[in-house]
């Protein structure tokens, strides 16, 4: 990706949802060609020249100093993910080209130990790209079976954006989708020589018809805790209340656990659906 483009898309895209009005600042009366924010007054909020403003905006000024990133942060009204996006597009861009050795991900046995042990909702473990590193069985049931999967293929953004079963699955599919582009958005930022996102960014742009104008939105986002609704061929609608952890001792997987409310019909459903899913197991012999 042109890490030029990449810092431009996201500044004017930042500015434009920033309305003079919401900055404070007077109107001067002239014509808005574009909405939002112009340069120099994005520039004027910051404490910086308007020259100096243009050429970061254009890639061209390196190695801002943190007290200019967090001006710019202010002017734009921008969250915490989106500063530690805009510090990542800075310091990529003020770096040579190299490529990062792919190395692959493993989960230790004690996280998959974990997994198992939390049998009574959908768990998984989230790598780099939204790869599915792991996943117990109910997560497999109310999502789809990603160790049925070749191990490259098994990708959560890939899932709900290229399987036609993940729109008649997934509650408010528009919105999930769209937080995952999201997601993507900020580990590209995060690892711009990353080969096999960068392979990954492609196949969803050829694809998936809504990508494109997901990932041009430059919305960043990281996982945390949020709701999500599905609906399960066999229980019917199954609401939760995900929460998202890093992994202790490895900062790049995430553990991401659909927590339910006891007693709730989701919760009585899951019971069902465990007990109908579980693995038929031999009598010991006398």
């Amino acid at each position: 990706m042109d890490r030029t483009k990449e810092i431009a898309g996201f500044l004017r895209s930042r500015r434009a949802r920033v309305t003079p009005e919401e900055a404070g600042l007077p109107a001067d009366g002239r014509i808005r060609r574009v909405p939002g924010l112009r340069r120099d007054e994005v520039a004027r909020l910051a404490g910086v020249s308007t020259e100096y403003y243009t050429r970061l905006e254009q890639g061209r000024a390196l190695n801002p100093s943190p007290e200019v990133v967090d001006a710019i942060t202010r002017a734009l009204r921008l969250d915490d993910t989106e500063r530690e996006h805009l510090t990542d597009l800075l310091h990529a861009s003020a770096q040579p080209p190299h490529r990062t050795p792919a190395r692959a991900q493993r989960v230790r046995p004690g996280l998959h130990l974990m997994l198992e042990t939390l049998s009574h909702v959908p768990a998984v473990i989230l790598g780099r790209r939204t790869d599915v590193l792991a996943s117990n069985r109910l997560a497999r049931e109310v999502l789809t079976d990603f160790d049925a999967l070749p191990a490259p293929r098994r990708n959560l953004a890939r899932y709900y954006l290229l399987d036609p079963r993940a729109r008649e699955r997934v509650g408010d599919w528009a919105r999930i989708a769209a937080e995952t582009v999201a997601v993507l958005r900020l580990e590209a930022g995060r690892y711009p020589h990353d080969r096999q996102l960068a392979d990954l960014v492609g196949e969803l742009t050829l694809q998936s018809p809504e990508f494109t104008g997901w990932w041009n939105d430059h919305r960043v986002l990281r996982r945390t805790h949020g709701a999500k609704h599905y609906h399960h061929p066999l229980v019917g609608d199954l609401h939760f209340s995900y929460e998202s952890f890093q992994a202790p001792g490895d900062a790049e997987q995430t553990l991401c656990v659909y927590n339910v409310e006891p007693g709730s019909p989701t919760a009585q459903a899951l019971q069902v659906l465990a007990s109908w899913t579980a693995p038929e197991t031999t009598a010991p012999t006398g």
